[in-house]
């Protein structure tokens, strides 16, 4: 990892890929950050010892690769500004839905990958969906995959538009985790423990379910069933949801996810 690498833009996800790359055994030294907020300069300053510059200058031309972290609204001016310092670059997005076609436009390369990262990946427990552009050789796949399995699992898509799915299901995914997290924390407070108490096992329940359902050979449904026994408590619960559709509700919101995605790349894309 002796090769320079630069981020347009010093924010959380930034902030994660970079945590990984100097656990991995990358120097502080060789990583360069354009982020315009000073608070953010300095939060990076403090954490890794990295002094982030404010603008895109010609500094840019020493990295290799370049990841793209800022958000879909800003992609443009900042891309136009960095694309004279970083012609010879390979790039990584990771900002929801903006387009490789946009981005090559702007940046006068080929050499294009996009990521769909989460929020997990602030402490290595991250997935990604990857997709690489024609331009992106297979040596700068395998340094993307180096990059981002510093964060987390990984996985490659064979479509572009797959991408929207993945920020609808992983990339969004989180926060419906910590919504229904929320919900029972609510619900247990509400029936007589205490915050703390709720919390903590509603937060133990998600973590461990997960893990049982990444070690186990069965499906979230056999799982789902094995736990609820006809007339028992579960059953009661599920019965509860299934009445109020939840299930279909709950996938319509990640669809409206997947379309909201799909309109940010339109919206802020290359005319």
């Amino acid at each position: 990892m002796s090769e320079r690498i630069a981020f347009i833009g010093g924010g959380n996800m930034a902030s994660a890929i970079i945590g990984g790359l100097i656990k991995q055994g990358g120097s502080p030294q060789n990583i360069d950050v354009v982020e315009p907020s000073v608070e953010a300069r300095n939060q990076l300053h403090s954490s890794f010892g990295i002094a982030a510059q404010a603008q895109a200058t010609e500094a840019l031309a020493s990295a290799g690769l370049v990841v793209w972290a800022v958000k879909p609204q800003t992609f443009k001016e900042a891309a136009l500004a960095a694309a004279p310092f970083t012609a010879q670059a390979l790039h990584l997005s990771v900002a929801a839905g903006i387009k490789t076609d946009s981005m090559a436009a702007w940046l006068g390369s080929e050499r294009i990958v996009r990521a769909m990262p989460n929020t997990p990946a602030l402490v290595g427990k991250g997935i990604s969906g990857l997709f690489a552009r024609a331009g992106a050789s297979a040596q700068d796949c395998a340094r993307v995959a180096q990059v981002m399995g510093t964060t987390g699992e990984f996985l490659w898509l064979d479509t572009e538009d797959q991408l929207d799915v993945v920020t609808a299901l992983s990339g969004s995914g989180p926060a419906y985790v910590f919504y229904f997290m929320e919900a029972m924390t609510m619900a247990g407070t509400e029936m007589g423990l205490s915050r703390e108490q709720a919390h903590q096992l509603a937060v133990a329940t998600f973590a461990g379910a997960s893990d049982l359902a990444k070690t186990s050979a069965d499906t979230p449904q056999v799982l789902r069933q094995r736990v609820t026994s006809k007339g028992g408590t579960t059953a009661a619960a599920i019965s509860s949801m299934e009445d109020n559709d939840v299930r279909a509700l709950f996938i319509d919101a990640m669809y409206a996810a997947r379309e909201r995605a799909k309109k940010l790349g339109n919206e802020f894309g290359a005319a």
